[in-house]
């Protein structure tokens, strides 16, 4: 038996990026089936598996000490590849597919706006509770507004600005629940605000801005809206990741002197 489990082990080691895919895919039907069972599909599969892995890498970086959650531990290093850069920028891209560019040009200047418009009011709202907490330079307040724009851009804006572990971890953090926050939100809203076509669903891409929550939010609400909501939240992430580390800490230092 120890000699099956030990070559069992060796298998999946060697084989990082397979257990990976494996674990994650586990993971993700046990979500969905708590979703099902638990909430009745009112709370996103989606949300759920968001939680669990937050969970899942918090207890691997407890027991093994280190700063790379599960992947450091070797059975499931494998992780570390699949949740790195290059297959989450894969992933973002390829929302755009199924896309219909008539649409598209229907949203228009309505679409600009929105995506405009997302980015300041989330990052205003993140600097200034930032502020609120004790951060008055601009670069921290800069690297935590940008978290809250999304989670992608904080931490783009930290290293591009020079800002500290600990502030591009509050970066990170405050965009992750304003992820959750629009997965959940979304399903409960979507009728009340007219999130039923194409169009609004641009717009409320390019306002949320956060793709992981505004594609399960919209999956969640009707998976035919989620290529444009994905689209537009793309740029917005582009958008950000643009504007943080150049106009908006221009603008944070020269208000704040």
């Amino acid at each position: 038996m120890t000699t099956m489990i030990d070559a069992l082990t060796k298998v999946l080691s060697s084989n990082g990026l397979v257990t990976a895919f494996a674990v994650v895919g586990a993971t993700i039907w046990l979500s969905y089936w708590l979703s099902r069972r638990l909430t009745r599909g009112r709370l996103h599969g989606s949300a759920i598996a968001i939680v669990i892995g937050l969970l899942l890498a918090y207890l691997g970086g407890v027991a093994t000490g280190g700063h790379k959650g599960l992947a450091d531990i070797q059975l499931l290093s494998g992780i570390g590849l699949m949740g790195g850069a290059m297959l989450r920028d894969f992933a973002i891209v390829s929302t755009a597919f199924g896309v219909s560019f008539g649409e598209i040009r229907r949203a228009g200047l309505s679409g600009v706006v929105a995506l405009f418009a997302g980015v300041l009011v989330s990052f205003v709202i993140g600097a200034a509770v930032a502020f609120a907490f004790g951060y008055s330079d601009a670069v921290s307040m800069t690297t935590i507004g940008a978290g809250a724009v999304t989670y992608i851009v904080g931490p783009v804006t930290g290293a591009a600005l020079g800002a500290s572990s600990d502030v591009m971890a509050l970066s990170i953090a405050a965009g992750l629940i304003k992820s959750v926050l629009v997965m959940v939100g979304t399903p409960f809203v979507a009728k009340s605000i007219g999130l039923d076509n194409p169009r609004t669903a641009m717009v409320f891409g390019g306002l949320m801005g956060t793709t992981s929550g505004v594609a399960g939010g919209l999956a969640a609400t009707d998976p035919k809206l989620v290529p444009y909501g994905a689209m537009t939240a793309t740029f917005y992430t582009g958008l950000g990741c643009l504007m943080g580390p150049s106009v908006l800490f221009i603008a944070t230092r020269a208000v704040m002197g």
